[in-house]
């Protein structure tokens, strides 16, 4: 008969069916109204079918016939293509495997605040676009898309498409799909704009007028998250997860098991003490900073600074600003960089062997300068002196 052609396709009449010279066992076959491309095959002494998929895109006589070959290449091999596929269909669906990944992986393997991060992206982003569709048939086109509808927060896109990266190696791993597969690869991330915002003593002093109008008004355990903050420059999750067990007052350290950068010690300047001696602790909570959750610590501040931050007219400055700042006043109060990020606990192999010299003593220093620093710009008074606006939590 020849080569299958378009035009033999079309000629086809119902119940019809046409066979490709070039490759043997393909062909098309009329149904009803549809034309379907074919292949006929021979595995273990028996005649089996494939069914490649309807006439139309991305089906043409072409693209089946290459098809074809490349499933004549697996039976060749010993593969039965209807085998795999009826396996493919019983494969569980992507919302199923990232559940299993959430499990088994991220909740095993990493910090909480990791996973609470991965889950969230997975369910407010990925899930809604890919959750129905078979692990195997997400294509790195699907990501690209998905990446380029997040571009209007460039960093978070960037950050769902590394999720999925590690979700998609998991899934090769434990044989979900075949090894090498990771559709993320050469997705070309955005470019992230690094934002650095400082606060000034004018803006510092200001959050401290703020800070005190919302004494009796806000949770004291949150204004206190804010204060230690700014004075101590830890991260946002280090606090929010301190125990009291792990405060060492007559030593004036923090000591933090497992922060994002491992074990580490973090300093308690004179500021730092004060907002501690007068937080209030509640029975059968070992949290420094508690919730509304009985037993548990405070999880989501964003609301209550949200409040804050606009009585003070800061209305672009996040939380982790406060780090940012702590760090700034001690640049600008002369004190070194080595010095600066050994207290902020920075990983990086070349700084850490600038400051691994360095005795707790300088640290200790370094801290309890930069936080009387900020102490005194919160109260409205520079360093030199100044008006005092309060800082400590009213007396009651």
């Amino acid at each position: 008969m020849g080569s299958l052609t378009k035009r033999t396709v079309d000629a086809l009449r119902p119940s019809e069916q046409a066979w490709d010279d070039d490759v043997a066992g393909f062909g098309c076959r009329r149904q009803k109204d549809t034309r379907v491309y074919v292949l006929k095959y021979r595995l273990g002494g028996r005649q089996r079918w494939f069914t490649i998929g309807r006439h139309g895109s991305p089906w043409t006589v072409e693209t089946a016939r290459r098809e074809a070959r490349r499933l004549l290449g697996a039976v060749a091999d010993g593969q039965d293509p209807a085998t795999a596929r009826d396996a493919e269909r019983k494969a569980p669906i992507f919302a199923e495997l990232a559940e299993r990944f959430l499990a088994e992986h991220v909740g095993a393997k990493l910090k909480a605040s990791s996973a609470t991060e991965y889950r969230r992206l997975l369910t407010l982003h990925v899930i809604p676009k890919l959750g129905r569709r078979r692990l195997a048939d997400i294509a790195r086109a699907d990501i690209a898309r998905l990446h380029h509808d997040l571009q209007a927060t460039p960093r978070q896109a960037n950050h769902a498409v590394a999720v999925l990266s590690k979700l998609f190696n998991w899934a090769e791993r434990h044989g979900f799909r075949s090894d090498g597969s990771n559709p993320c690869r050469h997705v070309e991330k955005f470019p992230e704009k690094k934002r650095e915002r400082f606060l000034s003593e004018a803006e510092l002093a200001r959050l401290g007028e703020a800070l005190a109008a919302a004494e009796g008004r806000e949770s004291p355990h949150f204004l206190a998250l804010v204060r230690l903050l700014v004075f101590t420059g830890a991260r946002l999750g280090e606090w929010l997860g301190a125990r009291w067990e792990w405060i060492d007052f007559e030593r004036g350290v923090v000591r933090l098991p497992d922060s994002k950068t491992g074990a580490k010690n973090l300093y308690l300047n004179p500021p730092a003490l004060d907002v501690l001696a007068g937080l209030p602790r509640l029975a059968g909570n070992p949290h420094v900073i508690v919730g509304a959750k009985p037993g548990a610590a405070l999880v989501k501040p964003e609301a209550q600074w949200r409040r804050i931050r606009k009585a003070a007219g800061l209305d672009d400055v996040r939380l982790h600003d406060l780090r940012h700042s702590h760090a700034s006043v001690g640049a600008a109060a002369g004190l070194s960089l080595p010095v600066i990020g050994a207290l902020l606990g920075h990983s990086q192999p070349a700084t850490t062997a600038r400051y691994a010299h360095l005795s707790t003593d300088p640290l200790r220093a370094a801290s309890d300068a930069i936080a009387s620093r900020i102490a005194a710009a919160m109260r409205g008074k520079p360093a030199d002196g100044g008006n005092v606006v309060a800082l400590k939590p009213k007396a009651g």
